[in-house]
């Protein structure tokens, strides 16, 4: 973990040097620190489960929903402003920051304000006070958005991981001491406190920037533009993937929502874990090489590459092998949830990759574009959840699924548009990884055929018989064995002339 030193702040040029390097090292750190994260809260759940009642956390569930919307409004995009932008001054920066904690403290007073509401709505008196303190986090955590935008910007990757991880085990610590005290569902109210403070105090620390007074005439017009389009496409993303459930439980019920529910919850796991760490690491290297067209389009197929690798499978096999997967994790009484997740599977097999066109489209600048294209995206999946609601909630996802495939190569064209990225080297840096998944899935398929078992050896063969021919076939493409190549050595010095032009020879043609 480093701390970012005052005097390289608000400096560009170095930002583009090493990106090989910077980024392989700043993914894997963000998957690492996602296991991380992932065992803590899987230890903190199984200690406090015993220490707290379903309605403790449900009390302050019925707060979060609120807490969370708000939230959404916090950042207002300029996190992300700062991050694109070619070239940024103290000034700027600091007027951004003053925005940021003005926005933090309204949208904290908003939800101060409507803690009575909130209490009313669900009939709980005690949410008034709860919804309160919670309301205390928006002002503190909205003090660190623009230190850790330049974290973001200087690659920081592990520091920011180390803090992410800091304010969780803060989190653990206190919920587990209050619970002990007794404090019941004020122990979930104090741990988020305690999350936000940490992190704030943390972030200070590794970013000791101090910022200066707002300015006018600091050339923050079009960051602010750019930071209201990005928060637009949140506001219409948010519902647009919210819709589906809305739907369901309204005209259908809520037993199959929660099958539903718990088949797209399962469909997201390994897409977002693996999506979400290595997209933060290609805005800011994105953005940097923007005005280099050849050596973005080369990072960004490497990106696509890699994302395809490690998501097309995973999704291929937990399709195939939904009935052994569901029945192990969830029990027989969820056997509802593998048609649906077989069937938003087939379209798992390409949306990681699509989200990709709105990289493209952040890191060129083109906010405005984006928020059209999340508007257009919501119209479309919203319709299909609509038409597909008389069939149920198979027929749901296998409209939701038609509805992917059929605005793919049109918003693609879309997003791609002034930009020296194109539809063919889009399906070029993909179809590799597609080719091997489909014939790694279809021999899994036809051992299953020829040979039918249920037992635990059969399913861990058909396992092993997936893994060594995906693996297999993948390592002999030259692209893989490149990227291994940086994942093994990306913690060693460059000692020879092969390591030190092969891993960079996507980034510098």
């Amino acid at each position: 973990m480093k701390r970012l030193t005052p005097d390289i702040l608000f400096e560009s040029g170095h930002l583009s040097q090493d990106l090989a390097r910077k980024s392989v090292r700043g993914g894997m750190t963000t998957l690492g620190s996602q296991g991380v994260q992932f065992a803590l809260q899987i230890v903190g759940t199984a200690i406090l489960a015993r220490l707290l009642t379903p309605a403790d956390y449900g009390l302050v569930g019925m707060v979060t929903v609120v807490v969370n919307f708000a939230a959404m409004f916090k950042d207002a995009g300029l996190s992300m402003a700062t991050i694109q932008k070619e070239h940024i001054s103290h000034e700027q920066i600091s007027t951004l920051f003053w925005l940021n904690v003005c926005i933090s403290a309204f949208l904290g007073l908003c939800v101060l304000a409507c803690s009575p509401l909130v209490a009313w709505f669900y009939g709980k008196p005690e949410l008034t006070a709860v919804t309160a303190v919670l309301s205390l986090s928006f002002i503190i955590s909205g003090l660190t958005i623009q230190h850790q935008a330049l974290q973001r910007r200087h690659m920081q990757f592990g520091t920011l991981a180390g803090i992410q991880i800091g304010a969780q085990i803060a989190t653990l610590l206190v919920t587990i001491a209050l619970a002990c005290l007794g404090w019941r569902y004020w122990a979930l109210v104090g741990g988020t406190l305690a999350q936000a403070l940490g992190g704030t105090l943390l972030t200070f620390y590794f970013c000791p920037w101090i910022p200066g007074s707002m300015r006018r005439g600091t050339g923050v017009r079009d960051m602010l533009k750019f930071g209201g389009h990005l928060t637009g496409f949140s506001f219409v993303n948010y519902f647009s993937r919210n819709a589906d459930n809305i739907l369901i439980g309204r005209f259908i019920g809520a037993d199959a929502l929660g099958l539903y529910a718990k088949a797209y919850q399962l469909f997201m796991m390994p897409i977002s874990q693996i999506r979400g760490p290595l997209n933060q690491v290609a805005i800011p290297v994105l953005s940097t090489l923007r005005n280099e067209p050849q050596r973005y389009v080369k990072y960004y197929q490497r990106l696509l590459d890699i994302i395809a690798t490690m998501t097309m499978p995973l999704t291929m096999y937990c399709a195939i092998e939904a009935d052994f997967l569901i029945q192990l994790l969830l029990g027989p009484k969820w056997e509802g949830v593998v048609p649906v997740f077989r069937i938003l599977a087939i379209a798992g097999l390409v949306q990681a990759i699509a989200s990709t066109r709105g990289l493209v489209l952040v890191s060129y600048g083109f906010s405005q574009r984006y928020l059209y294209y999340g508007l257009i995206n919501a119209i479309v999946c919203v319709a299909s959840f609509a038409a597909g609601l008389p069939y149920g909630i198979e027929g749901v996802a296998l409209s939701y699924t038609i509805a992917n495939y059929a605005i793919l190569i049109p918003l693609l064209f879309y997003c791609f548009h002034k930009t020296p990225v194109t539809v063919s080297s889009f399906f070029a840096a993909l179809l590799p990884s597609l080719a091997t998944t489909i014939f790694s899935g279809g021999t899994v398929l036809l051992v299953k055929h020829l040979w039918d078992d249920d037992s635990f050896l059969f399913h861990g063969i058909c396992l092993a018989i997936f893994i060594f021919i995906y693996s297999g076939l993948s390592m002999l493409r030259e692209s893989v064995r490149e990227t291994v190549s940086m994942i093994l050595n990306r913690a060693a010095p460059i000692r020879t002339q092969k390591i030190m032009v092969q891993p960079n020879e996507y980034l510098n043609p």
